[in-house]
């Protein structure tokens, strides 16, 4: 009878040990969606060069919205004053990649029309679209041609996230 009663013990310590052990948590982690990992706002120095010359914007702040997990919207703040004035307008689906260390979007042109502050409709042309996210920075270049103007404007901004 005791060897009974002493192998019954031993199964249920047996079980509780090996249900103890089993019961952790060693699931991976979800990955966070590509977009979700860089929208918001980037703040820093912004630069245009026309035919050469460069002039600098001062500080921009760049909006990055997502438009799908692996997309982004990126909003370019206005620049400019006077007539050579540029309403800020808006970049969409830009793709992104994860590489090694940073998280990079191209986009080869894209296309589209703002008001400007005349109320004239004015048609703009992004071409060679590049952002890299890196950790809280991110570096975008574009060249921009804007209504009418006869030569590209070629922007690099360097910002860092509010």
């Amino acid at each position: 009878m005791k060897i009974k009663k002493f192998m019954t013990l031993m199964v249920a310590a047996v079980a509780i040990v090996l249900g103890v052990c089993s019961c952790g948590n060693d699931d991976d982690e979800p990955e966070v969606a590509v977009a979700a990992q860089v929208i918001g706002s980037y703040t820093g120095q912004e630069i245009i060069t026309v035919m050469g010359d460069e002039s600098s914007n001062g500080t921009a702040t760049y909006e990055f919205s997502k438009s799908s997990d692996t997309s982004i919207d990126m909003t370019v703040p206005e620049s400019g004053s006077g007539a050579m004035a540029i309403p800020s307008f808006t970049v969409k689906n830009i793709l992104l990649a994860k590489g090694d260390n940073a998280i990079i979007g191209k986009l080869a042109s894209y296309s589209g029309t703002v008001i400007n502050s005349k109320g004239d409709e004015k048609a703009y042309t992004l071409s060679d679209v590049t952002v890299v996210f890196n950790g809280k920075t991110v570096v975008v270049t574009f060249s921009l041609k804007y209504g009418n103007m006869p030569f590209a404007m070629v922007t690099n901004f360097t910002g860092t996230k509010k």
